[in-house]
């Protein structure tokens, strides 16, 4: 058992080192060539690519003063979940430094998760229960990016702005009486984050790494509803990983 942990302890510490390894691979490659790639993409007014995306996504709740006057849910916890998306990048050249980019259209297929514990299960659950929540998120996010200069084949930039959300598979009114929360359709928030352009020989590749924070409560509190009654609110929280193709 201490030979697998130590193997274990070993890899999470080449892991960063790979993810560097590759990232100066591609560095490397862009800059073997004397001449710059894609030398005049920096004076184009608008530009347009895919982006793919992976999701982490997870449930920020608030506990209402109901929760402590039952004795019927003891615990509820969010649960974090993977997800993937697809969109298309929009970019708009304001100056050297600034462009404003929207992703749109952006579809996400999230699964969200909440952990609850009962004093007194029903029959058929267990003391412990998770339910899932699964959404197709159509969104539309706007965001001001600043870039650093370009040096080759390669530039940094960091950015933020909002977004809005609509869930396709969420209707809070036409939610079954059987289901453990509802939510809103809609939802806004904030987010920001860093990536980095590699110029390559036809196109421009930006891994980017973001946080998405939704501010509005999304959740539809029904008191005839115990997994719903002792939450408050519930705003979405995300970590996603992009990786965008552009011409």
């Amino acid at each position: 058992m201490y030979n697998l942990l130590r193997q274990k302890e070993r890899r999470l510490r080449i892991l960063p080192l790979g993810i560097f390894l590759l990232l100066f691979s591609i560095t490397a490659q862009c800059q073997l060539r004397d001449r710059l790639n894609l030398p005049d993409n920096d004076d184009k007014r608008y530009t347009i690519g895919i982006i793919l995306m992976g999701t982490q996504n997870r449930f920020q709740i608030s506990q209402h003063p109901q929760f402590l006057a039952t004795d019927s849910v003891l615990t509820s916890n969010p649960i974090t979940s993977m997800g993937l998306g697809i969109g298309g990048m929009h970019t708009l050249r304001l100056s050297k430094r600034f462009e404003v980019r929207a992703v749109f259209p952006q579809l996400l297929f999230v699964n969200k998760t909440l952990s609850y514990t009962l004093k007194y299960p029903e029959s058929g659950e267990s003391t412990t229960t998770t339910k899932n929540v699964e959404s197709i998120l159509l969104g539309f996010p706007v965001q001001l990016k600043l870039k650093s200069d370009r040096i080759d084949n390669f530039r940094v930039y960091m950015f933020a702005g909002a977004k809005w959300e609509y869930d396709l598979s969420s209707k809070a009114q036409e939610k079954n009486a059987e289901q453990f929360v509802k939510l809103k359709s809609s939802d806004f928030g904030i987010e920001a984050g860093l990536g980095f352009n590699f110029y390559m020989r036809y196109f421009i590749l930006s891994p980017e790494l973001k946080i998405s924070n939704g501010i509005s409560n999304v959740h539809s509190r029904d008191p005839d509803l115990k997994f719903s009654n002792v939450i408050d609110k519930i705003q979405s929280r995300q970590i996603i990983f992009s990786l965008i193709f552009e011409g």
